[in-house]
């Protein structure tokens, strides 16, 4: 079974909020079409083609995927303004809900919150639990503010008690100011800055005050596998940034899922030694790539069959509850 752990929808009722939005990232309409804004930051035009779960479900069928987990790329509901942001959430949870019951045997849900509202965000989580949703979204910032910050404390809490694994995603950077030129974003500043926010959750005892907290980090872990050497020689052997963990940070690494959603076949051989064949999940960011180019890098691998087997879907069967 090969199951897709990075799958985004962006449904019509959330643009509509994303539209009231009184500051940036905000949805300025142009006749019938529709344009994500950060300001003078980074824009990106929203296309109802690409989003279309027809196409989603032709472009799995050809590619060989058979469950997809449904989640909102960027920019996500945390970014709204205060008084948006639940039913920024809601709007989407509830499209998402929708596919999923037209669509059982090939979507399940990942749950947008409104982190910036930690109550709402817990009652919302609890809503969506109850509605059959696999996990949560967590982004690179709230609203700004770091993943970290002690009034989030109590949503992470809630997740690990309902189970709910936590699954990151990017968003564009609080500092895109500086590398907004040459698309230089997309390329490489999401990941940096959601590798900031992993290495957040690491070094701010997050993880290892709640062991039983699964955490997936998209884009084979960023950058964070490759500087693991470096950052644990900044702990263990300068120890500097101990105060809230007892091991390595590259302990807590090893502990998280990566997903593969890389098109190099190094870096997937690496993050497969790195973190070996139990944490690795099969991932697209469908709409934007060539489905089935991921699916044959998988198949390229020079790895045994059976853990071929686990990264393409058992690995996500048994950490979604999807069996």
């Amino acid at each position: 079974m090969r199951i897709d752990c990075q799958s985004h929808v962006f449904p019509n009722a959330y643009i509509d909020i994303l539209a009231q939005n009184p500051h940036p990232p905000q949805v300025i309409r142009r006749g019938s079409e529709a344009v994500v804004t950060y300001g003078d930051v980074q824009t990106f035009r929203l296309q109802d083609e690409a989003y279309n779960p027809k196409r989603k479900l032709k472009d799995m069928d050809e590619a060989g995927v058979d469950m997809a987990l449904l989640s909102t790329n960027i920019p996500p509901p945390c970014m709204l303004s205060p008084e948006l942001g639940l039913k920024g959430a809601q709007a989407i949870n509830n499209a998402i809900a929708e596919l999923v019951d037209a669509h059982p045997n090939r979507f399940a849900g990942l749950a947008c919150l409104p982190w910036q509202n930690p109550d709402e965000a817990i009652t919302e989580m609890d809503r969506t639990k109850h509605l059959g949703f696999r996990g949560i979204m967590l982004y690179s910032h709230i609203g700004g503010k770091p993943v970290d910050a002690p009034r989030f404390a109590p949503v992470y809490a809630h997740a690990e008690a309902l189970r709910m694994p936590i699954v990151m995603h990017p968003t564009v950077p609080t500092w895109g100011e500086a590398i907004k030129h040459h698309w230089m974003i997309g390329m490489m500043g999401l990941q940096v800055d959601n590798s900031f926010a992993l290495l957040r959750l690491i070094l701010s005892g997050i993880l290892e005050r709640h062991p039983h907290l699964q955490l997936v980090m998209p884009h084979i872990g960023g950058i964070l596998p490759y500087m693991s050497g470096r950052i644990d020689h900044q702990t263990e052997v300068l120890g500097r940034a101990t105060e809230h963990i007892t091991q390595p940070p590259s302990a807590y690494l090893r502990r998280i899922y990566l997903d593969t959603v890389s098109p190099s076949i190094q870096a997937l051989h690496y993050a497969y030694q790195f973190s070996g064949a139990h944490r690795l999940l099969f991932g697209t960011d469908h709409p934007w790539v060539d489905m089935p180019r991921f699916v044959e890098l998988i198949e390229e691998m020079d790895i045994p069959d059976a853990h071929r087997a686990r990264i393409l879907g058992e690995n996500a069967a048994a950490l979604f509850d999807l069996t």
